[in-house]
C-alpha cells in the first residue's frame, strides 16, 4: 500500500498529548477509506461509517450513550462523518469531557450543512487527502538515482492523461481502456451523482456541462455570465455549482491579483481540476499529451493542481493567484508568502522566460517538463 503524507501527521496526533478532533478533508476515492483501514488494523478498532444510519444512533449527546462508546477505545475512526452532520455535538463532547481521539474523514461540506458544527471552534484540526501527489508517487517508488530523470518524465505524461486516483494510478494491471473507463465511472457515480444527491441539486446534466465547459477553458478567464448564456442557465445557478465543485476538491479556484482590489482587472476566476483525469473524461480525450492541441493548458493545470496540494498536504501558508496587466500580459501563478514576498512562475511545456509585468518586488521562475519536480518542491519553501 502507497503510505500518504498525511499519515505522518496522524502518527504524530496519536502519539501525541493533542486531542483536536482530526478531520481528513478530499474527494471520494482519494484514499481516505483505505487509510482508515489501515489504523483500525493496526490500532485493533472499528471504523464507524456514517453511511450507515445504525451508526448515527452511537453519536447522539446522551452520556449513557457516550459512556458505553468510550468505555473500551480511546481512539474512535469515522469514515463519511458529513453523512451526520448532527453528530458534531457528540463529537464535541467526546473532546471535551472524554479525552478520546477522534479522526474523521469526509467531505468538506460538513460545515455547509448545519450550525452545529460553529460548536466544535477550537476542538479540531483539518488536514487533507487529494489525488496522489508527486512527491508521494516518488517517495513510494524506491527509485535509484540513476532512474530519476526518466521516472519523472513518464510520471507527467501519466498524471496529464490519466490523472492519479489512487486506483487509476496505481492499478498496474490496467490497460489504458480500463482507466478510461474507471474514470468516467468516478465521473458519473461520484463527481456528478454523489454531489447532486448530497445537495439537492436538480439538474444532473446541467452539472455536468457546467463543469465541461470549465474543462474546456484550461488556463483561461471563466465567465459565469457566459456559461449561463451558453447553457441557458442564469448566473447565480451556475455560481452555486462551481462553488459546489470548488468545496469537494473537484476545481481549484485561482483568483487575479490586485495591489488594489477597486482597480482589479477582472472579476473573473480561471479554473483548474485537482485530478486531469476528471478533466479529460469530461472532454473524452485520453491522447498522449503531444497530440492535444490543448497541451499547454494541460500541463498549467498539472503544475498548479501540484503546488496546490503540496500547499495542503504541507499545510503551508501561501496564497496563488494569477495576474494579467491591463494590456492582456499575464503570468501564469503568483505565490504569495505569510510576509508578503511574492514568487512569480511561468509554465511552459518547453522553455521560455518569464514576463517582466509583475509590479511588485518578486522571485521569478521557469516551470517546464525538465524542470517541473525540483520547481514544484522549491516553491513553497
Amino acid at each position: 500500500m502507497y503510505k500518504r503524507t498525511i499519515e505522518e501527521k496522524i502518527e504524530e496526533y496519536l502519539a501525541g498529548e493533542d486531542y483536536k478532533i482530526f478531520y481528513i478533508w478530499g474527494p471520494r476515492r482519494s484514499g481516505k477509506t483505505t487509510i482508515l483501514k489501515k489504523l483500525s488494523q493496526k490500532l485493533g478498532v472499528r471504523v464507524f461509517n456514517f453511511d450507515f444510519s445504525s451508526d448515527h444512533v452511537l453519536f447522539v449527546p446522551r452520556r449513557d450513550i457516550l459512556d458505553k462508546l468510550t468505555k473500551d477505545i480511546k481512539i474512535i475512526l469515522i469514515d463519511e462523518v458529513q453523512n451526520y452532520p448532527q453528530a458534531t455535538v457528540a463529537l464535541k463532547l467526546l473532546h471535551d469531557e472524554y479525552r478520546v481521539k477522534v479522526i474523521a474523514t469526509g467531505s468538506s461540506e460538513l460545515r455547509q450543512k448545519g450550525e452545529e458544527f460553529d460548536t466544535q471552534a477550537g476542538r479540531f484540526t483539518e488536514h487533507y487527502c487529494l489525488p496522489l501527489a508527486i512527491d508521494e508517487v516518488k517517495a513510494n517508488s524506491n527509485l535509484p538515482s540513476y532512474e530519476e530523470e526518466v521516472f519523472e518524465k513518464r510520471l507527467a505524461e501519466q498524471m496529464q492523461v490519466f490523472g492519479s486516483y489512487p486506483e487509476v494510478y496505481i492499478g498496474e494491471s490496467l490497460s489504458d481502456e480500463d482507466k478510461t473507463k474507471l474514470l468516467e465511472n468516478i465521473v458519473q457515480t461520484y463527481v456528478l451523482k454523489d454531489i447532486v444527491d448530497i445537495y439537492g441539486l436538480k439538474d444532473k446534466k446541467l452539472a455536468e456541462d457546467i463543469l465541461t465547459k470549465i474543462a474546456l477553458q484550461l488556463g483561461s478567464e471563466v465567465s459565469v455570465r457566459e456559461i449561463a448564456a451558453s447553457l441557458g442557465s442564469n448566473g447565480v445557478t451556475v455560481a452555486n455549482y462551481i462553488e459546489i465543485f470548488v468545496r469537494n476538491y473537484i476545481l481549484i479556484p485561482l483568483p487575479s491579483f490586485s495591489t488594489n482590489a477597486r482597480k482589479a482587472v477582472s472579476e473573473n476566476r480561471k479554473l483548474y481540476f485537482y485530478d486531469l483525469g476528471i478533466r479529460n473524461a469530461l472532454v473524452k480525450d485520453f491522447r498522449e499529451t503531444k497530440l492535444r492541441p490543448d497541451q499547454g493548458g494541460l500541463f498549467e493545470n498539472f503544475i498548479i493542481s501540484e503546488i496546490e496540494k503540496r500547499r495542503r498536504n504541507t499545510e503551508v501558508q501561501r496564497n496563488l493567484y494569477f495576474y494579467r496587466e491591463y494590456g492582456g500580459k499575464e503570468v501564469d501563478l503568483v505565490i504569495e508568502d505569510y510576509k508578503k514576498n511574492y514568487t512569480v512562475l511561468e509554465i511552459k511545456v518547453d522553455k521560455g522566460g518569464v514576463k517582466d509585468i509583475f509590479p511588485l518586488p518578486h522571485t521569478s521562475k521557469v516551470v517546464t517538463t525538465q524542470n517541473y519536480f525540483e520547481k514544484i518542491s522549491g516553491s513553497l519553501r
